[in-house]
């Protein structure tokens, strides 16, 4: 089983930092508060404790969250189809044969490119869940979805799966 490459460490960050800035903002006007009750500190002393502790924090959480999420997703490709390994707090297994493949799509984000890396979407005959977009419209999101694969690897991974999927076509339809 491959990590993923290495860019994803910093997708995983983006990803961990827009939640703990939400909940950050909600805290940290509860903890000024409550330091300048309880101490009596100047309001200005108590803004830039909290500011400071709150950074750490989110920097601290988002790092933790980064590397857990890229060292437990896993991905192989193997002659009988492609697994996927994935999950922090619960595992999630996928194994998905090439006679479900229908599509390999190599997509590559403004994340992707600047770190260098691409994002495999391995299509299949039944989609794994629908997922809503930002404005409410369905996506279908892809049973085989591997976030980071180098961009020299994504073409020949590619490649290999769609000659398998020609190949088990063929020997099913007994030609």
């Amino acid at each position: 089983m491959k990590n993923l490459h290495p860019g994803a460490r910093w997708q995983y960050r983006l990803r961990a930092y827009w939640p703990l800035l939400l909940l950050g903002i909600f805290v940290t006007s509860w903890t000024l508060q409550i330091l300048k009750f309880i101490a009596g500190w100047s309001f200005e002393a108590v803004l830039v404790l909290a500011v400071i502790f709150y950074i750490l924090f989110v920097t601290i959480i988002a790092e933790i969250y980064a590397r857990m999420s890229y060292n437990r997703f896993l991905y192989e490709v193997t002659d009988e189809g492609i697994k996927i390994e994935q999950g922090v707090i619960s595992k999630k297994y996928t194994s998905i044969p090439y006679e479900r493949v229908q599509n390999v799509d190599i997509h590559r984000g403004i994340i992707a490119r600047i770190f260098g890396f691409s994002t495999l979407q391995i299509e299949t005959a039944g989609q794994s869940g629908i997922r809503f977009g930002r404005r409410g419209n369905r996506q279908y999101k892809s049973e085989g979805y591997i976030p980071a694969v180098g961009i020299d690897e994504a073409e020949p991974i590619r490649t290999f799966v769609m000659k398998k999927i020609k190949q088990t076509n063929r020997e099913l339809s007994g030609i």
